[in-house]
């Protein structure tokens, strides 16, 4: 089929192909072509071609399968996708353009691409961020079949832990009272909702709370969620010996709020316990720390050990699921 293509010699071709994609007219849907010493690019607007380029008419062939980022690098880059925004997690910044590049120029379809510039870090455990591509931090991300707006640059959300969550998910039966610790945006506390439980979400970042809210009405479970901005342990006061469930997927520093969670936990309740330990012993420290909260007032019974990824060359992130029962 014969397309509006630019010809250029061979040792131009890369060059030529970053300037149509900079200037958004690159053709995905057909491939570039070598013909004696000369690269046909397909384009998609012969009229927005800087005028420097030759634009001429070629059968060009169409694209049998999709372009990928690897196609272009010639290797795999770490890629994660969260709604229309593309993350990457790469040091150097030229290496970072390079794949953002790459991810403009194939079938990956992104609003935006950013690059992590910091690790996570104080009590509201965001991030800075490079936009590489775009000019938002803020998406709709789908997962399971709910919906989470969001802005990366101001709340925590891993993408990643969605296998996870719905593990969770699946485990929660209509009228259960769920109290989300540290609930983030919603990704536990609003599928919870659509289960048919009753959710108390917490958390100390407003803005997540604010996001929580209108996610709330966004998968219309709002009726079943109160959202508070706070501290839970100040929180708790209002609702001791009410949840049946508690979340709390905190893995740095969960092990601090025990004490607040045994004064939630009703006559029987489970604990979702997240923590991030060192590989030779991942459960152990704890489930000791969960003992040491709750007895002699609840039996504790380990109900799952669960490794949910690694985190670093020696250390885990893990749950325990743990059923607390109020002794007599």
């Amino acid at each position: 089929m014969n397309v509006s293509c630019v010809r250029v010699a061979r040792e131009d071709g890369e060059a030529t192909r970053q300037r149509l994609v900079e200037a958004g007219v690159l053709d995905h849907a057909h491939r570039i072509t070598s013909v004696e010493g000369a690269l046909y690019i397909p384009v998609t607007d012969s009229e927005r071609v800087p005028d420097d380029l030759e634009v001429v008419t070629y059968d060009a062939p169409r694209r049998e399968t999709q372009t990928t980022p690897a196609d272009i690098l010639g290797y795999e880059p770490s890629l994660e996708r969260l709604g229309d925004i593309v993350i990457i997690d790469e040091d150097d910044p030229e290496k970072a353009r390079e794949i953002a590049d790459a991810i403009v120029a194939s079938d990956l379809k992104a609003d935006s691409v950013v690059n992590r510039a910091s690790k996570i870090k104080g009590e509201l455990r965001v991030r800075d961020w490079d936009v590489l591509v775009g000019d938002s931090t803020e998406t709709v991300h789908k997962e399971y079949g709910h919906e989470f707006h969001l802005d990366i640059a101001n709340v925590y959300f891993s993408p990643r832990l969605a296998t996870e969550r719905h593990r969770i998910i699946e485990q929660i039966s209509p009228g259960e009272q769920v109290f989300d610790m540290f609930a983030g945006v919603g990704p536990y506390s609003i599928p919870a909702a659509a289960a048919g439980a009753t959710v108390v979400a917490c958390d100390l970042n407003e803005a997540a709370i604010d996001y929580l809210e209108s996610n709330a009405e966004r998968n219309d479970v709002a009726d079943r969620i109160t959202a508070i901005h706070g501290d839970v342990r100040e929180v708790a006061d209002d609702y001791e010996g009410w949840a049946d469930r508690l979340l709390m997927n905190l893995p740095h520093s969960a092990n601090e709020f025990l004490d607040t969670a045994v004064r939630l936990a009703g006559d029987e309740c489970i604990i979702h316990f997240y923590d991030i330990q060192h590989v030779d012993d991942p459960f152990g420290p704890g489930l000791e720390q969960i003992r040491a909260a709750a007895e002699p007032e609840y039996d504790v019974e380990v109900l799952t050990e669960r490794v949910v990824r690694s985190y670093s060359p020696k250390e885990v992130n893990v749950c325990a699921d743990v059923r607390l029962t109020k002794r007599p």
